[in-house]
């Protein structure tokens, strides 16, 4: 994270002061690095070069407008799990030709929505769902492109609420189930199968899992091209870790690309990359500032004006997160970063050394770029945080801190 560091003991996003962020719009506050963002596409399209991908961004990791923006200006097409990421990528000026549609409860309002949009493909994770899609096609009189989600039963070595290609995973369909729903949609009038795709996980730290995956899926892929001539896209999905604590080493795409790229060559398909978390983990922090440091039990809590329901992540996987201080300081105490939130389970780091900050101080919740603010909510009707981009010395404000007026714009 070469976007953030101290300068005069004092910690900088690009060549901004967090100090100075944290007085001009207030805490909580996340804050991305745009060379961050840019430089990460860049390191994952040089590593696949040999195969052109096409690097569709996840949408679901940070759905800021100015996030796909930026993705959208470097030449990236889009991956999303909702009719609302699809309008956001619509809105922000992607082309549906380009965004591929995944998830497993697709609604028919959805379908309906995306095959209008004339979108490239849904990802189907049931034989139902392409049933659903084929009937949504039919009554608007157009052809819907599929590709059916492949469950290669490979273990990514990850947290298990972020595990997705094991047989006891709720995604798609294992492989020799996958065979018989190609062959029932190539049945359907109203369908074009052009692809398959797998995602085996989130958060993966070798390439061991990828090349495990890849390796199972070749026969399938060789033996359904041979069957329908239309299928013409190998959809890899994402997953690419990063580093979250000081001893992690993040995985490095060319690391993947040294493993797969051979294989993925020799499938004769157009291959679909879809990372997320590789993209903006890194880019952004949670800045926020300490309002009491309570002394109970021997033990230290260290009380922030950012809670769970600004960064979930902690509470939901028990993830780990670095705390830095704005304010270098090299003493350290044992203890837990905790929210206002009321619950118990409102903490970004438990027994662990942190800085030894007073009242007042400012602290970074680092890796906070993916799954922050779109997992955030107004839990405890707490107005949702500031959003802000640096590009150099400028500091652009691309969502405006909530307000409490805002809490009840919907409520009738």
């Amino acid at each position: 994270m070469g976007e953030f560091e101290y300068r005069n003991k004092v910690l900088h996003v690009e060549k901004l002061s967090l100090k100075k962020l944290a007085k001009k719009y207030g805490t909580p506050l996340y804050v991305y690095s745009k060379a961050y963002l840019v430089n990460q596409f860049q390191l994952l399209k040089d590593a696949f070069k040999e195969i052109n991908p096409l690097i569709c961004y996840s949408v679901k990791a940070n759905s800021n407008s100015s996030i796909i923006k930026t993705f959208l200006q470097l030449g990236s097409g889009f991956d999303v799990v909702s009719g609302g990421e699809l309008f956001r990528a619509i809105k922000a000026g992607a082309k549906p030709s380009r965004i591929v549609f995944a998830g497993v409860g697709k609604t028919h309002d959805e379908i309906c929505y995306a095959i209008k949009e004339g979108i490239l493909f849904f990802t189907v994770e049931s034989e139902a769902e392409a049933e659903r899609i084929a009937y949504c096609a039919r009554n608007l009189k157009t052809i819907a492109r599929i590709a059916f989600r492949v469950n290669p039963d490979v273990d990514p070595k990850t947290h298990k609420y972020i595990s997705t290609g094991k047989k006891e995973n709720k995604f798609g369909l294992d492989m020799e189930r996958v065979k018989k729903a190609y062959k029932r949609a190539s049945t359907l009038k109203n369908l074009e199968i052009c692809g398959i795709h797998m995602h085996i996980g989130s958060q993966i730290l070798s390439p061991e899992p990828y090349k495990n995956a890849v390796d199972k899926i070749l026969p399938l892929c060789k033996e359904l091209t041979a069957c329908y001539p239309s299928l013409r896209y190998l959809d890899i999905g994402g997953g690419i870790g990063i580093k979250y604590e000081p001893e992690q080493t993040a995985l490095e795409p060319r690391l993947i690309a040294k493993f797969i790229v051979k294989s993925l060559k020799e499938t004769k398909l157009s291959i679909i990359m879809e990372p997320g978390r590789f993209l903006v983990g890194n880019a952004g922090i949670l800045l926020c500032r300490v309002q009491y440091v309570k002394e109970s039990h021997q033990k230290r809590f260290i009380i922030v004006d950012a809670g769970m329901n600004d960064l979930i992540r902690p509470s939901l996987y028990q993830a780990y997160h670095e705390i830095l201080p704005v304010k270098q300081i090299k003493k350290t105490v044992r203890g837990d970063l905790v929210g206002p939130i009321c619950e118990s389970g409102d903490f970004f780091a438990v027994d662990r050394d942190l800085p030894d900050v007073k009242e007042g101080d400012l602290v970074a919740i680092m890796s906070a770029g993916a799954y922050g603010f779109s997992m955030s909510s107004t839990y405890n009707s707490r107005p949702q945080p500031a959003e802000v981009m640096i590009e150099g010395a400028k500091a652009i404000l691309i969502r405006r801190r909530s307000t409490y007026q805002d809490l009840i714009l919907h409520e009738l």
